[in-house]
């Protein structure tokens, strides 16, 4: 077996113990005898939860990690659940995407600690959205907005560009819509897209009737469909890229978010292959499939410039489907602004040619936030202490990499019928305690046996209850001590 990737933080005692699969194996169906590790829990003690030894028998052999900084590309889906596409099991045609997880590796456990916003905060700084000032969506209105994202909070950009990295945004940003919260004052080199939480239309790019779009930080007024511009932006930038100077470009997609407007020749062509298939469902299909055909034109400009051999691509999505519109989140329950599975468990695949081997796939469970680390590390630079999120290279580069004893927290703070109060849950191996509503109560599950969340063992399992109940309300008594909301001048 290769040797551990230098930068891998061994701080914790690792025990054998079985797998955390929640929902269902690859293709969110039934979990086939071949993809279930054999499971023997550990004694609890303290705070941590059961761990988890991957037998990495869904493996091809290990692959060394390479002497090289690799570029870095992040594409970020905005609200494509489990189930949505092709590269999951899921109905939408998504060759660009099932092609990219073919040749690399598969997460079929891969979580969002939220949604949103808070997705994004987490990502961009490892830690755990609530304790950098995001615990909810930020939006224009005061009344409305649930977050600001804390001046100290450190970006990955930043660290990137230290040790040596160009860095770019194309698409959407949502982590403030003014100074000193816009890109080019929190690391990137570049931006190029949208400031706010959502467009109002798909051609106009207006949110309230405010113009969001930015070049650096000139306000802009382009003309087409967002996805197209923000596939053709990136492939602008990426063509100014030199071989051999890495980079990092996030290209984070505003698709298919409501409102679900496909161009027209897409939706046709959705309609001429699947007769009878209801318009709204049409359209979140034929907008879904334009965007994977975007993404593949920004890999075929990666391929031309001759960069895609050195270069890393991780896509994920900022949390599930959302229902109302007809979204698939696979064999989950609820979708999007829950903390059901539905909303919270993202499709995620990795690509890194002649370093992470093609056709693997992994339930090991990791965390958007999970990301930071993994690329810093990936990058060979050395990863800050005091994160949340911990480093899945080596998952990546097909070496064993024991689950870490860790519990895992999901929460998002809203206004509406929340009232400005909270969702939350907390996960510890395969026992799930959530409170879907503010102030109802907390409901118990094991997702090895029950993996839709249908049968409440809050009555049941009455210890496991409190320690997941004591862990939880203790995590959120740290949220409780970090602002959030925006300084008053």
């Amino acid at each position: 077996m290769s040797q551990p990737v230098r930068g891998i933080r061994h701080q914790v005692a690792w025990t054998a113990v079985g797998s955390l699969v929640a929902g269902g194996g690859l293709f969110g169906g039934a979990v086939s005898a071949q993809e279930v590790l054999p499971a023997t829990p550990e004694p609890f003690k303290g705070q941590v939860g059961l761990s988890v030894k991957d037998s990495r028998s869904d493996f091809p052999q290990p692959i060394q990690a390479p002497k090289g900084s690799p570029n870095v590309v992040l594409v970020i889906l905005d609200d494509v659940g489990f189930g949505a596409t092709s590269t999951f099991g899921g109905p939408c045609q998504t060759p660009t995407l099932e092609r990219l997880a073919r040749n690399g590796l598969r997460y079929t456990q891969f979580h969002t600690t939220a949604l949103s916003s808070p997705t994004r905060a987490a990502l961009l700084t490892g830690r755990y959205q609530d304790l950098v000032g995001v615990p909810g969506v930020i939006r224009t209105h005061a009344n409305s907005s649930w977050g600001h994202l804390l001046p100290e909070a450190t970006l990955l950009p930043v660290y990137l560009k230290k040790a040596g990295y160009k860095t770019a945004i194309v698409g959407k940003w949502h982590l403030g819509l003014e100074s000193p919260n816009v890109p080019n004052e929190r690391g990137f080199d570049h931006f190029h897209g949208f400031l706010g939480d959502m467009m109002d239309d798909y051609y106009s790019h207006r949110r309230h009737n405010i113009n969001y779009m930015r070049l650096n930080g000139e306000t802009i007024d382009p003309k087409g469909h967002a996805t197209d511009l923000f596939t053709q932006w990136a492939c602008d930038w990426l063509k100014t890229q030199k071989k051999g100077e890495p980079f990092f470009l996030y290209l984070a997609y505003n698709a298919p978010h409501t409102p679900i407007q496909p161009p027209k020749e897409w939706l046709a062509k959705v309609k001429a292959r699947e007769a009878g298939i209801a318009d709204r469902r049409a359209k979140l299909v034929a907008l879904i499939e334009h965007l994977d055909d975007g993404i593949g034109k920004v890999l075929s400009c990666l391929k031309e410039m001759g960069l895609d051999q050195d270069t890393l691509v991780i896509f994920t999505s900022d949390n599930g489907g959302q229902t109302g519109v007809g979204a698939n989140n696979g064999a989950t329950r609820s979708g999007k602004g829950n903390v059901y599975e539905g909303g919270i468990r993202v499709p995620m695949a990795a690509r890194w040619p002649g370093r992470i081997a093609a056709g693997g796939r992994t339930k090991r469970i990791a965390l958007s936030m999970d990301i930071f680390p993994t690329v810093l590390e990936a990058a060979g630079t050395e990863i800050p202490t005091g994160l949340d999120g911990i480093s899945f290279l080596p998952t990546l580069l097909g070496q064993q990499q024991p689950e870490p004893k860790r519990d895992l927290f999901f929460r998002r703070r809203e206004g509406g019928q929340y009232k400005g109060k909270t969702i939350q849950a907390i996960r510890r191996g395969d026992w799930k305690l959530l409170e879907n509503m503010p102030g109802a109560p907390r409901e118990l599950y094991n997702l090895k046996t029950d993996p839709l969340e249908r049968k409440n063992l809050a009555a049941a399992e009455p210890k496991m209850f409190k320690e997941l109940d004591d862990a939880l309300n203790a995590q959120l008594a740290r949220y409780e001590a970090v602002p959030w909301q925006k300084p008053k001048k």
